[in-house]
């Protein structure tokens, strides 16, 4: 399972969603596009330097464009802890957010399916708004959408319960303050 080094005392993970293959499935179906592209330059410009060159070109700049856009969807990840909701977005090459919001402050949590793919692979996104500044966190091509986010609720439920008692570090009653 995922270890953190910032978890609170008493917390622990209860769930991690990342993106469903099919989002890896698409960038492979690109990189075979690619490999075609470069074989009908290849076959166009036979015995030509010129069709080298673009060649060599394409693909340094395509692998590029792949490495980044397998990281963005790789890195993307939902945590959900007995506390708090923490979402680590990769939006670009080095440009990465990291939200977090107690579960009190969950309000509703969503969940879409839409066309025929993503109904018979069960992808869809699923999104999670709260009282907060940031007030929705959203993931795409997230797996079983309905059930993520009825496992998402049961565990919001699941805190609700306990009326939020997990004891703060820095509250009077922590052992380490008294």
């Amino acid at each position: 399972m995922l270890t953190l080094l910032n978890l609170r005392k008493g917390e622990k993970v209860e769930m991690v969603i990342r993106r469903h293959w099919i989002v890896f499935a698409i960038l492979w179906f690109y990189f075979i596009l690619a490999i075609l592209f470069t074989l009908l330059i290849l076959v166009l410009l036979w015995n030509n330097s010129v069709g080298y060159l673009v060649t060599i070109m394409f693909w340094l700049v395509y692998l590029i464009w792949f490495y980044i856009q397998w990281l963005n969807h790789e890195l993307d990840l939902f945590i959900i802890t007995n506390n708090r909701i923490i979402w680590v977005e990769q939006i670009s090459f080095l440009n990465r957010t990291v939200s977090e919001a107690n579960l009190w402050q969950v309000q509703e949590v969503n969940s879409k399916t839409k066309w025929f793919w993503a109904n018979i692979l069960d992808y869809g996104d699923v999104m999670v708004q709260t009282a907060w500044t940031v007030s929705n966190f959203d993931i795409n091509f997230a797996p079983q959408p309905i059930q993520t986010s009825r496992k998402i609720l049961n565990v919001v439920d699941k805190y609700r319960d306990t009326d939020g008692t997990m004891i703060e570090p820095w509250d009077e009653g922590h052992p380490e303050n008294t």
